[in-house]
């Protein structure tokens, strides 16, 4: 069953074995960083980790905080409340799948499916725990004026601790990295609308802390919230935005998750955890989010003001995301649970707690690529790639140049279009298998023949293209070659001995 709040499912890692419990203080500025880094390069991705007493410049926070908490296989599958990822990916699968019923047994196991999609639609209710604790704030006057070029974003000790109850600076935010422009919400679940269509949004954007009620706002170009707020500013109106941290781990999933535009969040939430998503209404704006969250932070973003510049920031990269100008985030209120657990993530050179999370997505997306692309057999984001960057897939390859028709459908999927480097093997290679897929690179291939450069989107993340936000992409088919793809030839068998020897030897091998 679904989880009813984030803490009982840190109670469930705890009593599988795979929580660690911190009594002693750890401070929010780096050394969280040094604990959590430790864990998810550990075999398997390590433990989750709950620190029950983190410092604020020094201070104890009164708000524990949890990390790496989906940084393994198995807990990324108990975040999802199934026995493994693959499982949850079978049942997606199969029910796109699904075909009118041709007996009663067929109708009857369709009948199944169709009750599991009962849960998907999210539904209103008129409070919930996230409302246990309620503070509101006056908006700010409008600002026209610039930013200053270097912002005062960290706060000073003591005001922090005379500041109101609560307000960002009471809160374990992190300062993941030595070279960070300070303290980052890097597990915010960004509830956004359409102002034409209604059509909601669920992201996840980082969150540089500027001062009590002011954040940074870190949704890029070619992201569904930036194209929302594109839409606020030409209507000049200020651009209600809800914040959620914690509840039910699949909600961050499903922020994650690359979903369609258009396509509600909250209906993969319902989906995945078997039950509705129970949706309350903010104090202060008109947007919803879910009643069991830990953390809520509600406010806008103004078209009519400048932006700031946010960063530098450790990113998922390896390397510092620079300064860049993005809108500000203006907080007009917090709700939070009574017993609230602040959910924190970092990112750095992999392998890291996204790796995790965006191979999830793979495997669960995979069956809607295959309808697409039905030759797909298996596909990898290896943790070397750092999500996109790089792309195994294997094809069941029948006719020639299919390995081509690929890699230009790939480009054109989603968050596919940054990807800088698919290599495309046959169906027999498991591209889980990065020495396996590196054997099949270099002996299949001719450099100038097999290889395809293109130009498209870039991640803006990606320091190394010449533009932001544009680069050039490449494309290998290492797959065996046809005659039709200009290849004349025999192509030589691969070295495999014959299984009977293989079962009589094993059999004369002690046990």
């Amino acid at each position: 069953m679904a989880y009813g709040s984030f803490r009982e499912f840190l109670d469930r890692l705890e009593t599988e074995g795979e929580l660690i419990r911190i009594s002693q203080p750890v401070a929010t500025e780096l050394e969280i960083t040094v604990l959590a880094d430790q864990q998810m390069k550990a075999p398997d991705g390590g433990k989750a980790l709950l620190i029950e007493r983190p410092t604020v410049n020094g201070a104890v926070s009164s708000v524990p905080l949890a990390i790496n908490t989906m940084g393994s296989w198995r807990r990324m599958a108990m975040a999802l409340n199934a026995e493994s990822v693959d499982q949850v990916a079978a049942e997606l699968g199969g029910l796109l799948k699904a075909k009118p019923p041709m007996s009663v047994r067929e109708a009857i196991r369709l009948l199944g499916q169709a009750l599991d999609l009962r849960h998907a639609r999210p539904r209103a209710v008129r409070d919930g725990p996230c409302k246990e604790v309620v503070h509101r704030f006056d908006p700010p006057p409008r600002r026209t004026e610039p930013w200053p070029k270097a912002p005062d974003i960290l706060c000073d000790p003591d005001s922090a601790r005379s500041a109101p109850l609560p307000t960002l600076l009471d809160l374990p935010i992190l300062k993941c990295w030595p070279l960070d422009a300070g303290r980052f919400i890097t597990l915010p679940c960004v509830v956004t609308r359409d102002p034409d269509t209604g059509e909601r949004n669920v992201g996840m954007y980082r969150m540089q802390v500027y001062d009590a009620h002011t954040t940074g706002m870190h949704w890029q170009l070619q992201k569904v919230a930036a194209r929302h707020g594109r839409r606020y500013y030409e209507k000049g109106a200020r651009m209600p935005v809800a914040v959620f941290l914690g509840g039910d781990p699949v909600y961050t999933f499903a922020a994650t998750a690359p979903l369609p535009d258009g396509l509600d969040e909250f209906l993969l939430a319902g989906y995945l955890r078997k039950r509705s998503v129970e949706l309350v209404r903010c104090e202060t704006i008109d947007l919803e989010v879910p009643a069991d969250a830990d953390f809520v932070l509600e406010g806008y973003v103004d078209p009519c003001e400048p932006l700031r510049e946010e960063g530098p920031f450790g990113d998922h990269t390896g390397y510092y995301s620079l300064p860049e100008p993005y809108p500000v985030f203006h907080i007009t209120a917090i709700t939070h649970r009574k017993d609230a657990i602040y959910p924190a993530t970092i990112v750095g050179l992999p392998p890291m707690e996204d790796f995790y999370l965006g191979s999830a997505s793979v495997k669960l997306f995979l069956p809607v690529l295959k309808m697409n692309f039905p030759e797909i057999v298996d596909m990898a984001l290896p943790a070397e790639g750092v999500f996109h960057n790089l792309v195994f897939v294997s094809i069941k390859k029948s006719y020639p140049m299919q390995a081509y028709k690929i890699m230009h459908g790939l480009w054109g999927m989603g968050q596919m279009m940054f990807t800088k480097y698919i290599i495309v093997v046959d169906d027999h290679v498991n591209v889980h298998n990065t020495r396996e897929v590196l054997f099949h690179l270099c002996a299949n291939t001719d450099p100038q023949r097999d290889c395809l450069f293109t130009r498209g989107p870039a991640d803006v993340l990606d320091h190394a293209t010449p533009e932001i936000g544009i680069g050039t992409k490449l494309g290998i088919d290492a797959t065996r070659k046809l005659p039709g793809e200009g290849f004349k030839r025999p192509w030589p068998p691969l070295i495999q001995m014959d299984p009977a020897v293989q079962e009589r030897i094993k059999s004369l091998l002690p046990r």
